[in-house]
Parts: structure tokens; C-alpha cells; sequence
């Protein structure tokens, strides 16, 4: 057995335990017929750091994990790190513009390859972090979204669903990213309220018609003046009786000289302006739905931004020329200034102080703005043709997975909101205009007609799906066959452009790739090996747990859902635990423009990985956000000394490491009682993992070793570390190492090995049994002894003795229980709790302390002690001014003016130290009480 040294250093043992972890392969020992616990990490994006979210998250999954290993099972935490397309293309390209290259100086192979050289490079930063906050993960089948095997598995996936009519390329609207020129998901979208304007024109009805007032004209309001460029419709409500009658007649757009139909549709509100809208079908979701019940399809809607977000000619060709090339913001000034010039714009008029009408040009408006969350500009909806999964379909199974139980949402209450998405569900779109990812497995090749093929820019090409480009090429020899000449053969070519400057026929690939959601969306099985029938994708699909952030609930949770039914038939994991976000201190959302983001690996420098982990599970509380605290994270630290110290005292007092694994025999009442403490705590610790209850598994386990173990149990067998007792605390104090040890992997492990020869590592320990008999009558006792104890030690300073005086104690009422416990431990009450003497009867004359534990009263005569007039004299002070300021505190706490205008965190401040006030105040009362 090796000497602790005095301090503890959590720097030097997290990185020598994790190594030796890591090496020897424990974190998933060979365990072939042992029960499968699995869980998959949410793989973070290969060019990420770790966050205070992902400190979160990750924590949670690996208490989970050592959890389950420690109670024998083939526990199997999957990790990797996904492509993350759009941020990795981005980091690369900065890389190159640092040295003024850029991508489109490479061919898109070579740029690839580029890609995978920073991969090689840069790309394991957050897979070493997650090392540094003790991940127990399975590095050695570490995975990669873009590893050949995972590939395999997306090209399937994508190929099976094509075939079985989940997956079709369609034109719809999408977030479209100027900065990157492609698609982007929801999730990658920001909004953000910036300062605009809304501008109102008219458009003059056609052909002589007119309103029921007379008027020839329409007003229509816009926040977007330059998307009237590529106006279709104007609607207005059905039932508005303004504009029942010219509903089906047309207007005129005037830059344009587009002839738009008016359309009745529910979507226009009559309480909203005018009441008319206008429809911009090509750049607005909401008009690209007004468009189409108003059966315009979606190849006729009208584009009139290139892939930069720059004016280009619409298909009718009646854009003016002078708009041709302008950027998306010039074009809206110089709309604004021709409709003017025009006499179209209705000026905004408003009035100054004094009265006077002052007329704008618009209405200064506050702007829900979408913003790329990586490159920072406005978001445009653009119309393209893009990849779709018919979501719809592939919703039904899980949702019908969640109402059956087959997956169980933790908490509960996050199945509504599951509900309400997936019953609502929209295409999901899949492709991305990037170089980097998985492309897209389709080839195109010309239209083919009865009796010709169609070339040319703006035909619709025939598409072939396949997995590989053998594949394709017979599947378009096989349709071309009518077509082909005598020995001639299908040719592939790199784009649309080569294609059409060939003779022959040629096919041509997708030059998309695929949103990474659609690839991390196969983890849970394309990770065990899929499409390969393996031995661990038998053993481990379907996962057990899968514990994510609320956030990415519909972004991954729930498309993992649809692929592994899908594709496996059964749910992908048994249990969904949601957990909240990391907030600032205050409950703001952490963000770098406040300043408040707090930096993980910045506190396991400062007080080390185990204080970290034990916060975030001792805050998260089932559907709640955790409030960032550093003081907290420091206190568990402090727990961690208090522990480290705890095992020096019991080295320094013979104790050694345990050679049971069931308690052993123990006589002594405090020895029964620790023993009982602890399958307390087994047990509730192992009811809380049961149910998730992160918070509670650890406030189990810090209550037993803070208060039972380290503050009780020492104090009452210290000079008494008989045999026995050596033998209980040894045991009792592994069974808190094993117990702790999810929550503080690294001192756990250190003091495992430090205290005494062990068999194997904690980290593969066996958890305890929480099967050991519990003598009730030692726990009444010694919970007696403390209650007492402590009721003592809080009338001594309460009522100022001095620390080092010892008093008498005379015993009113006791029962003849209470005189046998006297008996078996007034060794202890007199050390613990001071006392000099202790005799029965009826208290002395003069000023005493009474303490009422069950039915005796305990007196501690003060005479000679303390001043007692005095002391009454300033408790009673003290009294007064603790029930005047709680008396303050609840009156304002009573005024709904205060609790409803003030800032929330002002409110909870006042309730804060209106509990504090009432709380002194009654210990206050109970003190002058005590003095009679």
C-alpha cells in the first residue's frame, strides 16, 4: 500500500489514469457473454472544440456507461466525429485564402484531398478534449462519418430509399446560403431581429377593372420591395368584401409589366394593411405554398436571383435589363426609387410633436432576419431542384414507436412536442451544394422521349440511382438501349456542360453531396457494421439509451428514429433522454456577443475534470437548464479534497482495502450503522439511474460521503479503529470509490489503487450489493446520537459558549431507551458533543439550555458560562432585525407592481433573502427559547 501524498493534484492523475485506461483497452473489456449495454455518442463535428453543452452531454453518457460496466455488463459507447460539410469546406477554404489560394484553383478531387489532409492534421481536437473529461468511449472502433465502411452504408440507405419511392429529386423552396451557394438545414439558420422597413405600393388593376369603391388599384405591403421582380399573384381573403369581385381578374405589376392573377386565399389577412398581399412564389415559403393551391406548379414559379443572390432574367423574360446583375439589397433601393418615380409608392406619414404630417418613404419596422449561422448573411429563400425524403412516410413508425413505449421519451414531457413535429412534417431536404461530403450516388443522362432524346440547357434530365458507376452506366445502357447504335456505348463525363458539347450519349454525376444529418441519421446501426451482418450489430442494435440535447431532437433523434426502423425494423434505442442547455449564471443563453460563454477545458485546468462532472450531473434536473456556477464547480472540487483526506485519516488508522465484496460482520452499533447507510445509498442511487435521475444519483452519493461517512462516521470512531472497525470502514469506503466512481472517475480510480493490492482496476470493478441486511435499530441509534449531537453543537454557538468549555448535561424525561443509548454512547456524546457530565432529574436553578430530541429534554446549564442577560439582550436584538427585514422583504415580495415589472432575477434575489430572513429568524426565536 503506497502513502497518500497530503494534496491532491488532479492534473497528474487525470492524464496518467486515462492513458492507462486507454491503453490496457478497459473501456470495454472483453466481455463476450455478458449483457450489451450500448450507446452512441452524438458525434460532434470533426473541426469542433469542446463546448460547455458538449461537457454536458457527455458526462451524462459517460456516468451512464461506467455505470453499467461496473454492474457487468458488455457496455459499448460508440464514438466518432461526423464530416460536418459546410464547416469543414469553410475551414479549409480560410485556410487557403490565409494564403491567398482559393478552392476553385483545384479540381474538386484535389480539394477533397486537401480536406483530408487538415482531417489528418487538425481534425482530433475535440476527440482529445473528450479525453480530457474522462469519456470512457470505445476509441478503438472510433468512427467517422466519411470512414469507406459508414459510406457504404449512406449510399445504400440512399439508393434503397430511391428505389422504394422515399427519396425524389423535386423543386421547392430552401434556406439557400449566398456565402456558400448551397442549401442549408433549419438547424444552421439563425434569426435575428435587424432594423427595416415596409414599404406599401399600388398596383393598378387591369383592363378597367375596379375595386366596389371605385378605386383602380390595389395597395400591397412588403418588407422585400425587390422580390416584386418576380411577383405571380396578388391575394387577398375570400371573404374580404373589399375585393370579392375582382378575385380571378388580374393586375399589373409596373416595373415589370406583368399581368398577375388575383387569387382568393386564406392567407391573406383583412385585418392586416390592405388586406392584399403580394405572392412571390420562387423566394418566399409562405407564397410558395399560396402559389401552389393556386396550381401554379412549381417548375412555372418565377426565379430571379442567381446562386450569389444577384438579379438574373426570369423565365418570361420581363425583368428590365438595368436590374440584371445587381446585388439582392441594390436591387431593393433601386425598386423603391423606380416605383416612385413611377407614382406607385404610398408614403408612410406620420406626425411630429407638434402636430405637422412628416412623410417616409417606408415604415421603420423591427425584422425577424434569417442569418447563416457559419457565413453570417441573409438567408434567401431560392427555388432549385434538390434531393427530398419523403419524411412523412418515414415518421409514421417512430411516432407510432413513442405512443406504444417501444421508445420511451425521458422526460415525458417532450412527447407532445415530438408528437406535434412529426405529426406535421415537411420534405426533408438532403442534398447540399458543396465538395465536401458524401455525393450524391445519382447520374443524369438527356430526356428520353416515344422516339428522340432531348438535349439542352433547360431540359429536365433522366436520373439513375445507383451505388456504384458501373451501376449507373448499365442502368442507362439498359435505357438508352432503343437509342444506341450498334457498339455503342454510354460515356461518363464531369458535368451537364461536357455532356452537351459530346456526340454520343453521355451521363453525367450529381455534382451534390449529402447533408450530414442524412449520414449521422444511419449511426446507431451504421456504426455496428451495416450493411454487413455482423456479430456486434446483433449484439447491440438496438441501442439502449441515446441521450441528446433537446435541441437536435427533430435534426437527429428523431431521423434516427425513421432510418433504423426503416431500415432495421425495430427502434434504434430504447430510451430518449433529453437534457437541457448550460445557461449563464444569471439564465441567460450563453453566447460569444455577451461575453458569457464559459470554456470547459478552462475549469478542468483550474479545478479538474472530476469537480466538473460532478456539477453537471448534480444540476441536471429532468427538464430543466443548468445554471453555469463556478462556485459550485469549486465546492465540488472541495469534495473531492474532503474525500482525499478521508482516505489519509483511515490510512494513518490501519485501514486498507477491503477483501469482501459483502459487508462484513460488525457488532458496534456505528459499525451497523454505516453498513446500512451504505446499501441505503446503493440503492438509491441505482432507483435514480433507473429512472435518469442524474441530480439525485449524485446528491445521493455526496450526502452519504459529506455527511454519513466523512462528518459522522469519523468523528465517532476516531480513537476507537478497533479490528472490526477497520474492517467495516475499509469496506465502506471501496464501496463509495465504486459508488463515486461514474461521477469522479480519476480520484476514484487513484485512491482505488492507492489504498490497498486490488485485482483489477476500478474502472472494471463489480458494483456493490445493495442486498445486505439493515439493522433498523443501529440506524434509530446512531441517527439519535447525531440528531443530539448536532442539536448541541447548535445551542453552543447560537448562544456564544465558548469553544473550549465543557458542560454538564442533565437528562429530563428520558425513556429507558433513551438511557440505554446514554449508556452505549456517552463516550461519544462527551467527546463530540463537549459534555463534562451527565446526570437525570430536573434542571439546576439559573439560566440553562434546553434541547427537546424525541421525548427527553436534554439541559445544558449556562450559569457561570455565559452572560445570560447579555446574551438575551443581543438575541433579542438580533430577533428584531432579522423579522423587520423579512417583514420588508415580504411586503415587496406581496406587491404585484414589484413581482410583475421587476427583473426576474430581481424577484428571485428577493425571494432568496426573504427564505434567508425567515430562516435566521427562527433560529433566532429558538435560541432565546432555549434560555427560558
Amino acid at each position: 500500500m503506497t502513502e497518500l501524498p497530503k494534496t491532491f493534484d488532479p492534473a497528474d492523475i487525470e492524464a496518467r489514469w486515462y492513458a492507462h485506461w486507454e491503453a490496457k483497452g478497459l473501456f470495454r473489456p472483453e466481455r463476450p457473454d455478458a449483457a450489451p449495454f450500448t450507446i452512441v455518442n452524438p458525434p460532434p463535428n470533426v473541426t469542433g472544440s469542446l463546448h460547455i453543452g458538449h461537457a454536458l452531454d457527455n458526462t451524462l453518457q459517460d456516468i451512464a456507461v461506467r455505470y453499467e460496466r461496473l454492474r457487468g455488463k458488455d457496455a459499448l459507447w460508440v464514438v466518432g466525429t461526423d464530416h460536418a460539410g459546410i464547416a469543414t469546406q469553410m475551414v479549409v477554404e480560410r485556410r487557403m485564402e490565409e494564403r491567398q489560394d482559393k478552392r476553385t484553383n483545384y479540381t474538386r478531387e484535389d480539394f477533397v484531398a486537401k480536406v483530408w489532409e487538415w482531417k489528418a492534421e487538425s481534425g482530433g481536437a475535440i476527440t482529445r478534449q473528450l479525453r480530457r473529461l474522462g469519456c470512457s468511449m470505445d476509441w478503438a472502433n472510433e468512427r467517422f462519418t466519411m470512414d469507406e465502411g459508414f459510406s457504404k452504408a449512406v449510399v445504400k440507405v440512399f439508393v434503397e430509399l430511391h428505389r422504394r419511392g422515399l427519396l425524389y429529386r423535386d423543386k421547392r423552396l430552401v434556406n439557400w446560403d449566398p456565402h456558400f451557394r448551397s442549401a442549408i438545414s433549419d438547424l444552421e439558420v439563425e434569426t435575428k431581429e435587424t432594423q427595416g422597413g415596409f414599404w406599401r405600393f399600388r398596383y393598378p388593376l387591369a383592363d378597367g377593372v375596379r375595386l366596389a369603391d371605385g378605386s383602380d388599384h390595389i395597395v400591397v405591403a412588403t418588407t422585400r420591395p425587390e422580390t416584386m421582380l418576380a411577383d405571380m399573384a396578388v391575394a387577398v381573403h375570400p371573404d374580404d368584401a373589399r375585393y370579392k369581385d375582382v378575385i380571378g381578374k388580374e393586375i399589373l405589376q409596373p416595373i415589370t409589366g406583368r399581368r398577375l392573377a388575383i387569387v382568393g386565399d386564406d392567407y391573406a389577412d383583412p385585418e392586416l394593411g390592405s388586406g392584399a398581399v403580394k405572392i412571390t412564389p420562387g423566394h418566399d415559403f409562405n407564397d410558395f405554398e399560396v402559389g401552389k393551391r393556386a396550381d401554379i406548379r412549381a417548375a412555372d414559379m418565377l426565379n430571379m436571383f442567381d446562386a450569389d443572390a444577384k438579379v438574373v432574367q426570369t423565365a418570361d423574360g420581363l425583368v428590365p435589363e438595368e436590374y440584371l446583375g445587381l446585388d439582392r439589397f441594390d436591387a431593393r433601393k433601386a425598386v423603391v426609387e423606380e416605383m416612385k418615380a413611377l407614382g406607385f409608392l404610398v408614403p408612410h406619414v406620420t406626425k411630429n410633436k407638434e402636430g405637422e404630417e412628416i412623410a417616409a418613404d417606408f415604415e421603420p419596422r423591427t425584422i425577424q432576419t434569417p442569418y447563416g449561422d457559419r457565413s453570417g448573411v441573409v438567408i434567401e429563400p431560392w427555388l432549385t431542384d434538390q434531393w427530398y425524403v419523403d419524411a412523412a412516410k418515414l415518421a409514421v413508425a417512430p411516432t407510432q414507436a413513442v405512443r406504444d413505449g417501444a421508445i420511451e421519451i425521458v422526460p415525458k414531457t417532450w412527447e407532445k412536442t415530438f408528437f406535434n413535429w412529426m405529426d406535421n412534417i415537411q420534405p426533408w431536404c438532403v442534398s447540399r451544394q458543396l465538395w465536401w461530403g458524401h455525393r450524391i450516388p445519382a447520374w443524369f443522362g438527356w430526356r428520353r422521349g416515344e422516339h428522340n432524346i432531348a438535349k439542352g440547357p433547360n431540359v429536365e434530365p433522366d436520373i439513375f440511382v445507383a451505388e456504384t458507376e458501373e451501376e449507373a452506366i448499365r442502368l442507362a445502357t439498359d435505357a438508352y438501349k432503343p437509342f444506341l447504335l450498334e457498339g455503342q456505348e454510354i460515356s461518363v463525363v464531369d458535368s451537364r456542360q461536357d455532356a452537351e458539347k459530346r456526340i454520343g450519349l453521355s451521363i453525367w454525376r450529381d455534382p451534390d453531396v449529402l447533408d450530414t444529418w442524412f449520414s449521422s441519421a444511419l449511426w446507431p446501426f451504421g456504426t455496428l457494421g451495416w450493411p454487413e451482418q455482423t456479430d456486434l450489430l446483433a449484439k447491440h442494435y438496438p441501442n439502449d439509451l441515446l441521450i441528446s440535447g433537446f435541441d437536435i431532437l427533430f435534426f437527429w433523434d428523431a431521423r434516427m428514429a425513421m432510418m433504423g426502423q426503416e431500415f432495421m425494423g425495430e427502434v434504434p434505442w430504447k430510451k430518449l433522454y433529453l437534457h437541457g442547455l448550460v445557461r449563464a449564471a444569471d439564465g441567460q443563453k450563453m453566447s460569444k456577443s455577451k461575453g458569457n460563454v464559459v470554456d470547459p477545458l478552462g475549469l478542468i485546468d483550474t479545478y479538474g475534470a472530476d469537480a466538473l462532472r460532478f456539477f453537471m450531473a448534480a444540476m441536471e434536473s429532468q427538464g430543466r437548464d443548468v445554471k453555469m456556477d463556478e462556485k459550485r464547480v469549486e465546492g465540488y472540487r472541495n469534495f473531492a479534497t474532503k474525500l482525499w483526506n478521508a482516505a489519509r485519516f483511515l490510512q494513518a488508522n490501519g485501514v486498507t482495502a477491503s477483501t469482501t465484496h459483502e459487508a462484513p460482520h460488525a457488532a458496534l452499533p456505528v459499525n451497523r450503522w454505516i453498513v446500512a447507510e451504505t446499501v441505503a445509498t446503493v440503492q438509491a442511487i441505482d432507483m435514480a439511474m433507473a429512472d435518469l435521475r442524474f441530480d439525485a444519483a449524485a446528491n445521493a452519493i455526496y450526502h452519504f460521503v459529506w455527511d454519513q461517512f466523512c462528518d459522522w462516521y469519523i468523528e465517532l470512531t476516531k480513537g476507537a479503529m478497533d479490528a472490526e472497525t477497520q474492517a467495516v470502514a475499509g469496506w465502506a469506503f471501496d464501496q463509495i470509490l465504486v459508488m463515486l466512481h461514474p461521477f469522479m472517475p480519476f480520484i476514484t480510480e487513484e485512491l482505488w489503487n492507492l489504498t490497498g493490492a486490488r485485482e483489477n482496476e476500478l474502472i472494471v470493478a463489480r458494483w456493490p450489493i445493495a442486498l445486505a441486511a439493515v439493522d433498523s435499530q443501529a440506524q434509530a441509534e446512531i441517527d439519535w446520537l447525531i440528531r443530539l449531537v448536532s442539536a448541541i453543537r447548535t445551542a453552543r454557538t447560537e448562544l456564544n459558549v465558548p469553544p473550549g468549555a465543557k458542560l454538564p448535561m442533565v437528562v429530563r424525561d428520558g425513556k429507558e431507551e433513551t438511557h440505554r443509548r446514554l449508556d452505549r454512547q456517552g463516550v461519544a456524546l462527551a467527546r463530540l458533543g463537549r459534555v463534562e457530565s451527565l446526570s437525570f432529574g430536573d434542571a439546576p436553578p439559573g439560566g440553562a439550555a434546553q434541547i427537546v430530541i424525541d421525548e427527553a429534554t436534554f439541559i445544558l446549564p449556562l450559569e457561570g458560562v455565559i452572560d445570560i442577560a447579555a446574551e438575551k439582550a443581543r438575541l433579542a436584538k438580533a430577533l428584531a432585525a432579522a423579522e423587520k427585514e423579512r417583514d420588508s422583504l415580504g411586503g415587496r415580495l406581496s406587491n404585484p407592481a414589484f413581482v410583475e415589472k421587476a427583473k426576474p432575477e430581481a424577484v428571485a434575489k428577493a425571494r432568496d433573502d426573504h427564505g434567508e430572513k425567515s430562516a435566521e429568524a427562527e433560529r433566532l426565536k429558538a435560541a432565546l427559547e432555549r434560555l427560558g
